[in-house]
């Protein structure tokens, strides 16, 4: 980290463009977040990497005044895994959405997942094509009437962290556009971790999908609707925390209220650090409205990251056998010349 920089502050990492998205679009909040985030990490703005793929939330490079690259559809995790297997020294972010990434984009998220490449991954998942007008998206839900699915939707939409959990993701969070003190703290430990950081963050369009997460943003309703993950602590809400998530005999989640017998010791404590990810995925399918939706830290684990190993490889390579001669490779083994 340098030591000798100018005191930076989220207005150096605005950039002069307009913003153009649709007023009260909760894209606005997560971009604030983000510039607020990015002075505290003592990097340079040349450091800094944005990588988007397509959709209103792929505007973001033009945004924030760091490098970045506005790419093709679904292609950002491949072309930032690119960036970061060459330019270790950056700390790369890609910015995508639920159509993007886990639509035409799925098999590249998924393998920089698996992978363990050090990016930070923010998924913006408003259940819904916003750039291209209303379409149903990889998220919706079974019976979303959209301008393509006018009698409703008969796909089962995906979760995106059970996706990121089933490929073995070393960090997982998930937040809410509005809730910008939790946004803030999950794009901080998102900053620091060291491997692929994947993060949800239920993003409202208003124009096309406006109230999709009411429950999950609303003060006054959404304590009722979401919990909040913390380490190490037992997993309780309410609007007067007086219920609570247990595991019961035949190993599944339910919701219980508290007293008459029953008390926090008997609730599920969380536990981010834990190697096996069952537990996690179990609380990543937890849905409204039977369930309250965890927002939180999933999972947080060390494994190891494929671009250091990358980085320790070609170290190895180049003490071993020198920097090489293309022309020379070009021209080795088996040659011939065609008259």
């Amino acid at each position: 980290m340098t030591t000798d920089l100018p005191v930076l502050t989220p207005k150096d990492f605005a950039s002069d463009q307009e913003l153009r998205w649709c007023p009260r679009c909760g894209d606005y909040s997560i971009l604030a977040q983000f510039k607020k985030l990015l002075p505290t990490l003592g990097l340079p703005k040349e450091d800094f990497m944005v990588v988007s793929g397509i959709g209103c939330s792929s505007r973001f490079p033009y945004y924030v005044d760091t490098y970045g690259f506005h790419s093709i559809h679904g292609r950002a995790p491949a072309i930032a895994s690119g960036i970061k297997c060459v330019r270790p020294d950056l700390q790369v972010w890609v910015i995508t959405g639920d159509g993007d990434g886990l639509s035409i984009g799925g098999n590249h998220l998924m393998h920089a997942i698996r992978r363990n490449i050090n990016l930070k991954i923010i998924l913006f998942n408003n259940q819904i094509y916003g750039l291209t007008k209303g379409q149903y998206s990889p998220t919706s839900p079974i019976g979303k009437r959209t301008k393509s699915t006018p009698l409703g939707s008969i796909d089962n939409p995906l979760s995106p962290l059970s996706i990121a959990i089933g490929s073995e993701a070393s960090f997982v969070a998930r937040s809410v556009d509005v809730d910008t003190k939790h946004l803030s703290s999950i794009l901080q430990r998102a900053a620091h971790h060291d491997g692929t950081a994947f993060i949800e963050v239920y993003q409202d369009c208003n124009v096309f999908n406006s109230g999709a997460f009411y429950y999950a943003s609303k003060k006054g309703i959404k304590e009722d609707n979401i919990v909040y993950l913390e380490h190490g602590k037992p997993l309780i809400f309410g609007t007067e925390r007086d219920k609570g998530i247990r595991v019961n005999e035949g190993n599944r989640l339910e919701v219980v209220a508290l007293g008459r017998g029953i008390s926090e010791d008997d609730l599920l404590f969380h536990d981010e650090l834990a190697a096996e990810p069952s537990l996690a995925f179990l609380l990543a399918r937890m849905r409204h409205p039977e369930f309250p939706e965890p927002v939180g830290v999933f999972r947080s684990v060390e494994r190891p990251v494929y671009d250091v190993a990358l980085e320790e490889q070609v170290t190895a390579a180049l003490e071993q056998s020198g920097p090489g001669d293309l022309e020379a490779l070009f021209n080795s083994g088996d040659t011939w010349t065609v008259e």
